[in-house]
Formats: structure tokens, C-alpha cells, sequence
């Protein structure tokens, strides 16, 4: 297919733009209200794409329409054209007015306790109008979302690292265990894992997953993993059972350190085994970041350097 000829003089930005719209809702009506144009004008837009690229892009359903594996193509690299055309234009702004910065990060549940908040505050230092987007969830829903450059970057741990993917680890995670501030453990000197064998516990599956912290050091004393009350990564739900003081759990060292604490607990002096698997900034290959993206990754790199020597359960003694 010859570009300047097929391509290059016939393709326009507003071409995909309406093609983006219609695929996105399914339906060419609702693509022409959202875009406060007529209908014939969108469906003689996606005919003359149809006829340029030489293939059909959508699907007539009765439902309305879907794209084809043609269609599916075409809009992969539609939003990777509008999305690097968005970062081009962030940067333009950011060098004219570095205050005026956006950041678009996404994040699971860990890293929105601690190390996450800390550096968007440090960045909102230096950058007063600094505006930011987020999204969170599992890390599965985090890389979606990030594939639909709904966000920059995501801050999680995934249990793989797919081929379109980049990833630098900030940090191994060191877990704490944490009791209420009026549980019958948290005036003990001297406590041992085994000794909470029978306690109610908060896990997350992942932490209980061969590798995870809860499995190896369970099987590190000798022990199976406890009977799990509650299985959860919701550290908002942690805390608002720590407060009953019938709970025992893992809450991570970053948590901890950088974190707003909800409820009074108390971390027991027993060492727990790192996570092996590190906490990731994730980034799609070959997608250029906006400078704001890059000085918050920054960040968080300087904000994990505390993380990574050995931190003593005493430090944080009893915690309000």
C-alpha cells in the first residue's frame, strides 16, 4: 500500500477521531451526537476509511456496530496515534509551565497507602498546580486501564510481566505483624508467630500463595498457614477490623512508614520474610512518558530508599 498516495493524502486525524468515537459506543448515531455532527457525515467518513484501507472496519449488527479484526487493529493504533499526540502536547506544556503539569497514574491497593501519596505530595510541592489522574484496582485492571491510556503509569505488582510491558522494581516490600492497640497480644515483649496460630487473621491470597510473605514465613517456623478469617488486600479493611481487637494481620513497611494510620495498632516484634516479588512502576514499551510522569517515578525510587534496609517493628511502637 503506497502512503503517499493511499495514506498520506487521504488519512486524516479526524478520519480516526470519528472512527474512535463509533467503535468506542458501538453505535453511529451515538458517535454523531457526541460529536455534534450528523450521521450521514459519520458513516460516509467510515465508508471512505473502509474504501481507503481496502478492508471493512465494522460489523452491522442489529445492536448497532462492532469492529472487525481489521477494526480491532485500526483502533489499537488510533489510540496509541491520539495518546502520543496528548503526551507530545503535555510536554509542550509542561516546558512552557511546569506548575501547570498532568499526571495520570494508576496503582493498587499497597502502594495508594504509602509510598504513592508521598510522592504525589512531594511532586504538588514543587508544582502547586499540578493536576493528577488516577486509577486503581487489581493489577490485572490497572494494566487495562493503562493499555486504554487512561493512565501514564501504574504503581502494583503483577505476577507477570508481559511482553508489551516495561517494569522497574522500587522496592521488596518487608511485612509487619500489626494486632489492635487493645488486643491481649499488644503489650507482649516477646511474641511468636507459632503463638498466633490460632488468632483471627486477615490475609490477601497473594500473601498466602506459595512465595508470598504469609506462606514463607509460616513454613519458615515450621507451620502450615493459619486458619484465614478473612481473606482480603483491602488494607481499609484491615483497619477497620484491627479496631474490634480480635484481628491479627500483615500490614507492608511502606504502609507503615509513609501511611495515614485509621485506627491505634501495635506492630509485634516477629520478622517477617520480604515479599520476593517487588513493588513495580509499570510503563507500555516504547510509549515515550511526559516529563512529569518521569520526575514522579523519580520520586518514588528516593521515597523506597528508606524501604530497603532492614526496619525494626520497634520503631513504630505503638501507633496512632
Amino acid at each position: 500500500m503506497d502512503w503517499s498516495e493511499r495514506i498520506g493524502r487521504r488519512l486524516k486525524p479526524r478520519d480516526l477521531h470519528i472512527f474512535l468515537a463509533v467503535a468506542e459506543r458501538g453505535s453511529m448515531a451515538k458517535a454523531a451526537e457526541s460529536l455534534a455532527i450528523s450521521r450521514p457525515v459519520v458513516s460516509k467518513t467510515i465508508a471512505d476509511l473502509e474504501q481507503t484501507l481496502g478492508v471493512r472496519l465494522l460489523d452491522r449488527t442489529a445492536n448497532g456496530v462492532e469492529p472487525t479484526q481489521f477494526g480491532h487493529a485500526l483502533l489499537k493504533r488510533s489510540l496509541a496515534v491520539f495518546d502520543e499526540l496528548r503526551q507530545g502536547v503535555k510536554e509542550i506544556e509542561f516546558l512552557a509551565d511546569p506548575n501547570a503539569a498532568e499526571l495520570r497514574v494508576g496503582f493498587s491497593e499497597v502502594p495508594a497507602a504509602g509510598l504513592v501519596p508521598a510522592a504525589l505530595d512531594e511532586l504538588s510541592k514543587r508544582y502547586p498546580r499540578l493536576s493528577v489522574g488516577t486509577e486503581q484496582g487489581n493489577p490485572g485492571t490497572v494494566l487495562e486501564m493503562m493499555r486504554a491510556r487512561n493512565c501514564e503509569l501504574a504503581v502494583i505488582r503483577p505476577l507477570v510481566i508481559e511482553p508489551d510491558l516495561s517494569a522497574e522494581p522500587i522496592c521488596h516490600e518487608q511485612l509487619f505483624v500489626v494486632v489492635g492497640a487493645g488486643s491481649r497480644w499488644a503489650g507482649r515483649r516477646h511474641v511468636k508467630l507459632v503463638d498466633l496460630m490460632d488468632e483471627r487473621w486477615i490475609l490477601s491470597r497473594p500473601e498466602m500463595q506459595p512465595g508470598g510473605p504469609a506462606f514463607e514465613a509460616f513454613r519458615a517456623v515450621g507451620e502450615a498457614l493459619p486458619r484465614v478469617v478473612v481473606a482480603s488486600e483491602s488494607l481499609n479493611l484491615r483497619h477497620g477490623l484491627l479496631a474490634t481487637d480480635r484481628f491479627v494481620t500483615f500490614i507492608p513497611g511502606s504502609a507503615l512508614h509513609y501511611g495515614s494510620l485509621r485506627t491505634p495498632i501495635r506492630v509485634l516484634p516477629i520478622e517477617i520474610p520480604r515479599w520476593r516479588l517487588p513493588l513495580y512502576v509499570v510503563t507500555l514499551k516504547g510509549r515515550l512518558l511526559s516529563p512529569i510522569a518521569q520526575l514522579f517515578i523519580n520520586c518514588l525510587h528516593e521515597l523506597a530508599k528508606p524501604l530497603a534496609g532492614k526496619l525494626d517493628p520497634r520503631s513504630f511502637g505503638k501507633m496512632r
